[in-house]
């Protein structure tokens, strides 16, 4: 709320501008209207698009997705805005992407920027955020590669670390979960480990040597970033297989052991009267994972990235009415932007490269109006890359509160010869 305070502080300046992904506009502009009833709240997107940007003045807030405001950003980018914020800004961590740029080019006499994971992967994406709040606070990016990410992700260099937090420490405004929410339900994080059958083993054997193979080609005879881009390709498939047979080699017809398992995890919280929030990377596999509900009866809501927008919003509130005892959600889609608190457990089927995403996905559960114990699954299929993605997950954490907090950890991001050793098992 203390956002909304700020823009009536600052609304008699001029028109502020808000840019959030398409699924955190309504919960804006509801929010807006609630708690900041004089000011005049606007959703880009509706009526005359034009003419809402040139008559935006005093006390008007101006709500935008950020592909509305990519499509429009000439318009945008031809007023001065007075307060300008970019919420989950970590949507703009690749700096040279067309959204990004479109992000960087909107004159504004303030900014600020938003986000519960401003360093996901790797430092370059905290440049990019500090570029728009604060351009030019960490020189150029190719500076910025020499000075800081080299030598902290690769030689765990802590003086670099150390300097680095100096310089954004007066721009940044940590809050953990914890300091914020202190009489917060607590959170059980579990990995549910899953054998897969023996034709299951088989085929995802088959497809980890020959992605070994191919990987360890790639590596020999290209570049350094088309072989990563190659190697990440591989990895990909072996996820996928980790998580069922069918979204690799359909044709072999063999249901994975982990949607048995699912079938199973599901029936039982039902059976107790729990509501689950079930996440996964991949559309395809949450598609194969309702055919179980189906059968057995079992109510659910379902949200991808190809959900309109006032259907989602219907979907979450019909959930937390309960309709639906279980809400199936891809990790992009929905792993930020919603309240869903009548859910008291999380599933994640498939666990992601980044830990800070299956965060963001918890806390659509585990969040302020939360009143119980939240339990958190990890689906983790036996002998699969999923295991050595579960280790990794400390490394990717401490990356960010090495740079962001009094922590003496640093994180190192995986080479190419580290890549392929994760498919080798070793």
């Amino acid at each position: 709320m203390h956002w909304l305070a700020m823009f009536l502080a600052r609304a008699a300046g001029g028109p502020a501008l808000v840019i959030a992904p398409t699924s955190v506009c309504g919960n804006w502009l509801a929010e807006t209207r609630r708690f900041a009833p004089t000011l005049n709240v606007l959703m880009f997107g509706e009526g005359d698009r034009a003419a809402l940007i040139e008559a935006a003045g005093p006390r008007d807030v101006v709500i935008a997705s950020y592909t509305l405001m990519q499509q429009a950003q000439e318009a945008f980018a031809a007023k001065t805005w007075h307060t300008l914020i970019a919420d989950e800004a970590q949507a703009v961590k690749n700096a040279a992407a067309k959204r990004s740029l479109a992000l960087f080019e909107l004159p504004a006499d303030f900014r600020i920027a938003l986000s519960g994971t401003p360093i996901e992967n790797r430092l370059a994406e905290l440049w990019s955020i500090m570029r728009f709040c604060n351009p030019g606070l960490l020189g150029t990016l190719t500076r910025f590669n020499e000075r800081f990410a080299a030598p902290i992700e690769r030689n765990r260099d802590r003086d670099a670390q150390r300097m680095l937090r100096r310089l954004i420490a007066p721009f940044v405004l940590r809050r953990t979960k914890a300091e914020v929410l202190q009489d917060l339900p607590p959170r059980t994080e579990l990995i549910l480990t899953i054998t897969p059958e023996p034709a299951e083993a088989a085929h995802y054997e088959a497809l980890r040597r020959t992605a070994v193979a191919t990987a360890e080609t790639a590596a020999a005879s290209e570049q350094g970033g088309q072989a990563h881009l190659h190697i990440l390709a591989q990895l990909t498939k072996l996820r996928r297989a980790a998580c069922d047979p069918r979204l690799v080699s359909p044709r072999l017809g063999i249901v994975g052991a982990k949607v048995r398992a699912f079938a199973e995890l599901a029936a039982d919280l039902v059976a107790n009267g729990h509501k689950a929030l079930v996440f996964s990377q991949f559309v395809d596999f949450l598609t194969i994972l309702r055919a179980p509900l189906d059968e057995a009866g079992i109510r659910y809501q379902y949200l991808d990235g190809a959900t309109p927008a006032e259907e989602r919003t219907r979907r979450v509130v019909a959930f937390q009415r309960g309709e639906g005892d279980l809400f199936l959600i891809s990790l992009k889609a929905g792993g930020y932007g919603l309240n869903l608190t009548a859910a008291d457990y999380v599933v994640i089927t498939d666990p992601w490269w980044n830990p800070a995403a299956e965060d963001q996905a918890m806390g659509r559960a585990h969040r302020i109006g939360q009143l119980r114990p939240v339990t958190v699954y990890r689906l983790v299929g036996k002998g699969t890359l999923e295991e050595r993605i579960v280790e990794l997950h400390h490394d990717k954490r401490a990356l960010a509160d090495g740079v962001l907090a009094e922590s003496g950890e640093t994180a190192v991001v995986p080479s190419t010869a580290e890549l392929i050793s994760l498919m080798r098992g070793e």
